[in-house]
């Protein structure tokens, strides 16, 4: 790392994440509460034939693409599929040309590889809560993905 890279100071986020599917696989969505100095934004957005592990990906990707510049981020999920995926597994897939250990293609692989991508330009700390225990941002993510599975299903 340069001197000048060194002094530059990241901005410290925080993102929500959850997903959610009404059948598995069915209509699903995703949800992300956004905090930065004081302030929230809220994102979310569905799609008609997924899985929970897609939209639990989704929504980790679509929060770090809201962010315009390198951040510190911690990612708060309860997915512990996210974490261990991007904690543990990850490493071993690249390594295996996105193969899992058995040799078998990684499921998902496009969501992977660009949540690689997304959570490279940022210095991440994942966090992982139980989910429906009461967790303001994990509860108002839920609804979010859960929102935007309603909307979808009204058009």
């Amino acid at each position: 790392m340069s001197e000048d890279e060194a002094a530059v100071v990241l901005k410290s986020v925080r993102l929500h994440t959850d997903g959610s599917c009404h059948g598995n696989p069915g209509p699903g969505g995703w949800g992300v509460v956004l905090e930065y100095d004081g302030r929230e934004r809220e994102l979310n957005g569905a799609e008609r034939a997924t899985t929970n592990n897609r939209m639990e990906l989704t929504a980790v990707i679509e929060g770090l693409r809201a962010l315009r510049e390198s951040c510190r981020v911690e990612i708060v999920t309860d997915s512990k599929y996210v974490i261990e995926g991007m904690k543990s597994w990850i490493h071993g897939w690249k390594r295996n040309g996105w193969r899992t250990a058995g040799r078998q293609p990684v499921r998902n692989v496009e969501l992977w590889q660009a949540l690689d991508v997304e959570a490279a330009r940022h210095q991440v700390r994942w966090t992982w809560v139980r989910g429906h225990t009461g967790n303001p941002g994990n509860e108002r993510a839920d609804r979010l993905a859960n929102a935007a599975v309603e909307q979808l299903s009204r058009r």
